[in-house]
């Protein structure tokens, strides 16, 4: 399936559970049109990675991920040598008496030997079309890494030094995500269309919980979504994200809840705040004035 327009990648993405607002839906599509990589930027638990894969389910394309953490350097990214293989293929060599070290050597570095990992994946080519690589929390590597994908992603090709370099016949859909942790270089930010991807509004978030907990009756939603917005107004450590909405209604309706309560909430926390000191504070009565909080925005509304 190919997106037309900004319309239907909005309906792309809503057939997968994904509920998208147009300025980002006209981002996912320039990228799309344009073949441009793109940048998006946020807060832990807005949505970033479930974009990648709403966009690769509805395309139709194979998803490649790649997991970034500290430390990570171009070669685990691209490739590595099945060692314990070629050592086995050495001693059976050597056990047959073969004396032939180079066609030995060309035969443990050929494609037989490569255990491909993401990137490498992403420059092969598929018969369903170019895959959808997400390049996921960019902010935890370093600034070496950020110049090997510059390059990479600038000429979507990678080198081995003993196979030479290969290039990808349909560049991939790429997606980087960032939870700012720290700030990645503007040279890379050039090659991407960016988009800031913010905590949804109260309609939007409503809707999100209607598409991921179809379960939950229109009341309970609404006041989930009220509890979280409000709660996201206070000092805390890791304010709860889209992730935490879902993830605590499902909580509720496994538990057969029918309506929040202070007794209720406080037995769920660890649904939605992921740090004790966040737990400690919404004891006792800060749940209650919290949840009437909610309540009262909802019968303004």
């Amino acid at each position: 399936m190919q997106a037309q327009s900004i319309e239907q990648v909005q309906a792309l993405l809503s057939q997968q559970g994904y509920v998208c607002g147009r300025a980002l839906a006209t981002v996912v599509f320039l990228s799309l049109k344009l073949g441009r990589p793109l940048f998006l930027e946020g807060e832990a638990g807005t949505g970033k990675t479930e974009i990648a894969k709403a966009l690769a389910a509805g395309l139709g394309r194979r998803l490649i991920r790649l997991q970034c953490y500290e430390g990570l350097d171009a070669a685990s990214a691209v490739y590595e040598w099945n060692f314990a293989a070629q050592m086995v293929a050495i001693r059976t060599a050597e056990a047959a008496g073969s004396a032939d070290r180079a066609a030995l050597q060309s035969e443990l570095f050929s494609q037989d030997y490569l255990i491909e990992r993401p990137l490498l994946q992403a420059m092969r080519p598929d018969e369903h079309g170019a895959p959808v690589l997400l390049i996921d929390e960019l902010d935890r590597t370093d600034e070496p890494f950020e110049a090997f994908l510059l390059e990479a992603l600038s000429d979507f090709q990678v080198t081995i030094p003993e196979l030479g370099t290969i290039h990808a016949p349909e560049p991939p859909v790429v997606i980087l995500t960032s939870n700012r942790t720290r700030e990645v270089h503007d040279a890379l930010k050039r090659r991407c269309l960016y988009h800031w991807v913010d905590y949804p509004d109260f309609a939007r978030e409503v809707d999100i919980l209607n598409a991921r907990a179809p379960e939950a009756s229109q009341q309970l939603s609404r006041e989930i979504v009220a509890f979280v917005q409000a709660l996201r107004t206070e000092d805390l450590f890791k304010k709860p994200g889209v992730a935490e909405t879902i993830d605590w209604a499902n909580c509720l309706l496994a538990l057969d809840v029918i309506t929040l309560s202070p007794e209720v909430i406080a037995d769920t926390l660890g649904a939605i705040l992921k740090y004790q000191d966040d737990i400690a504070r919404l004891h006792g009565s800060e749940a209650k004035r919290i949840l009437d909080e909610a309540r009262a925005s909802l019968d303004a509304a």
